[in-house]
């Protein structure tokens, strides 16, 4: 054999051996396919041996997949128009069927997605979709997991991140809170006007019980009057006042 064979028969064994030896991580697993006929286990994590071009391996991911859901336009129940965003958390529980039963699971799943946001927040009102996110989260948790189990796909969570609401719509929303602020402060202001009142009355019989303590209220209004020192203040004296330093006739 001259030094060219040689040379292209090691170039061949280590092109061989390349494809052969396989090294898969700990969250990795191959899927392997033998003259396009499926093994029934899948292999990994650690070293793989493969017999290439017999056999052809898929590797699979096993970790959590974070998925960014584009901001989608969806027509509310109520007919408002809005952009939603969401992230959906999902991870392959079975290797073999996320790469048997559909040609890109994350294609696949992210298409899903978003086609369930839409049509579930298209059944439900703004005020649902702004203040009831955590039912609709499980709702689309739900939704999308049933669609994706037969790819060996685990839906574990789906987030709706943003609502954007159209500026006339929030227009209209800081309207309808400034009116119930409003709203709620005449309500307490009449409650203490209320209460107040009912005190007023109470005090008015303690003092209609004892006309001395009329005088005596009278005389510290006076006292708290004279407290300002740049105004002149005229008051009317009550008779009812003099009547204690007039001293009384014995007919």
């Amino acid at each position: 054999m001259t030094l060219y064979g040689l040379i292209f028969v090691v170039f061949l064994g280590i092109v061989f051996l390349s494809r052969w030896i396989n090294i898969l991580n700990e969250y990795e697993r191959a899927v392997i396919f033998r003259l396009g006929r499926l093994l029934p286990q899948t292999k990994g994590p650690g070293l793989v041996l493969i017999f290439w071009p017999i056999d052809k391996m898929v590797k699979i991911s096993l970790r959590t997949v974070v998925h960014d859901v584009p901001s989608q336009d969806v027509i509310t129940k109520d007919n408002v128009s809005v952009k939603v965003n969401a992230v959906v958390y999902f991870r392959v529980m079975d290797p073999t069927r996320a790469v048997v039963e559909v040609e890109n699971y994350l294609f696949a799943t992210s298409q899903m997605a978003q086609t369930t946001l839409r049509s579930v927040l298209g059944q439900a009102e703004l005020d649902e979709l702004l203040s009831e996110r955590e039912k609709l989260n499980e709702e689309l948790q739900s939704i999308i997991d049933a669609h994706t189990d037969p790819w060996g796909v685990k839906v574990s969570s789906v987030e709706v991140k943003h609502v954007d609401l159209p500026q006339e719509m929030q227009r209209a929303m800081a309207k309808q809170a400034e009116a119930e602020r409003e709203k709620r402060a005449k309500n307490i202001h009449a409650e203490g006007e209320m209460h107040a009142s009912h005190r007023l009355a109470e005090a008015a019989d303690t003092i209609s019980k004892n006309p001395t303590t009329l005088q005596l209220r009278y005389l510290q209004t006076l006292t708290e009057i004279a407290a300002e020192q740049n105004s002149t203040i005229l008051f009317p004296i009550p008779i009812d006042l003099l009547k204690a330093f007039i001293p009384q006739s014995d007919n």
